[in-house]
């Protein structure tokens, strides 16, 4: 009597099918229903690796590392210009699951770029901003505001160098005035200079230096009544 082999397990079609249709590796474009386009490498159906990802209702494009379907890594975004159709770019430098994270430049206009550290597509860590109205600042952040040790450096030279708290003066600091020949230095709280002294600073140099300059007057422990005046913003 003819032996008779069992029959292997039957895989279902539509697991063969799925099989088949997943991606893996550098595939060609693929195209959405919604119309976007994603060139580049594959895992598991993810985008994973190096790959370019068009946004095309969104006018989006980036080009970069991906990490199972996020970007993660390395990696430039750009966004379409109507009046050009050209895209330009926005930003480039570090992603993390999705978000800008680590050093990166973001453009905001023509004149104005911030580069620096980012944490969770936010300005945190050490960065330099140039605003639109020629104003630079260099220092440390805290999502997306001045907050640390950092330098503002006005449009007409004159600067601030101190402490920062969410976005405002906040603590020991020193104003230049250079246009007046005149430096400020003290104490500020949420923005307001509190208590401080004023000296001459370059005064011969200065474009508009004061018609007077400022007489020295002594007092016989400065320390003392800055710390004073100090404690009681504190204990506010």
């Amino acid at each position: 009597m003819p032996h008779l082999k069992k029959p292997g397990k039957v895989v279902p079609l539509s697991k063969l099918w799925d099989r088949k249709a997943q991606k893996c590796g550098l595939r060609h474009t693929v195209y959405s229903v919604n119309g976007d386009e994603y060139t580049g490498d594959w895992l598991d159906s993810k985008k994973h690796g190096k790959g370019t990802q068009i946004w095309k209702k969104a006018g989006a494009i980036y080009d970069g590392d991906w990490k199972y379907g996020k970007r993660d890594g390395y990696g430039t975004y750009s966004k379409l210009l109507s009046v050009t159709n050209e895209y330009s770019r926005e930003y480039s430098g570090g992603w993390k699951n999705d978000k800008k994270h680590g050093f990166g430049t973001y453009f905001y206009s023509d004149t104005a770029c911030y580069e620096g550290e980012w944490s969770e597509d936010q300005r945190s860590g050490w960065g330099r901003m140039y605003y639109d109205n020629g104003d630079i600042y260099e220092g440390e952040w805290l999502k997306n505001k001045h907050h640390g040790q950092g330098m503002l450096r006005l449009a007409n030279e004159n600067r601030y160098e101190g402490n920062w708290k969410y976005g405002k003066k906040n603590g020991h600091g020193k104003f230049f005035y250079l246009d007046k020949g005149q430096l400020y230095e003290g104490f500020w709280v949420d923005g307001v200079a509190k208590c401080g002294t004023v000296s001459d600073f370059g005064r011969a140099e200065a474009p508009t230096p004061t018609i007077y300059p400022i007489p020295k007057v002594h007092l016989l422990d400065v320390r003392s009544v800055l710390m004073e005046t100090q404690s009681t913003y504190h204990g506010e």
